[in-house]
């Protein structure tokens, strides 16, 4: 039954992704992991602007937005630093978060901590 969770997790960012596609980003990578960091759900561009995407999904009646919490939002943003310094990429980027309620989907573009 532990695979539930994470097949849960895949459909909402396989939703989360057309969703961006559909906004007219490019995905440029998904489910990136900096070790001793924490993991980046989505990296996708739009313009000269590189997004860092964390998708929250739920099925109770707890909101997931609640799940963007500032110490998830600290890991994103220093694994960001960290994809962006190993990859020698020099553009604007935006910490971002995805949050998805069944079929209606939530963006939230340049989150503060």
């Amino acid at each position: 039954m532990r695979e539930l969770p994470k097949l849960f997790g895949n459909a909402s960012e396989d939703l989360a992704t057309a969703f961006l596609e559909q906004e007219g980003f490019v995905i440029v990578e998904r489910n990136y992991f900096a070790r001793k960091l924490g993991e980046i759900d989505i990296v996708a561009q739009k313009d000269d602007v590189l997004h860092f995407i964390e998708v929250k999904s739920g099925k109770a009646d707890f909101d997931p937005v609640y799940n963007v919490t500032s110490a998830k939002l600290k890991k994103v943003v220093n694994s960001a630093h960290y994809y962006m310094k190993s990859k020698q990429i020099a553009l604007a980027f935006s910490i971002d978060a995805l949050i998805i309620r069944g079929e209606e989907v939530e963006f939230i573009e340049n989150v503060t901590l």
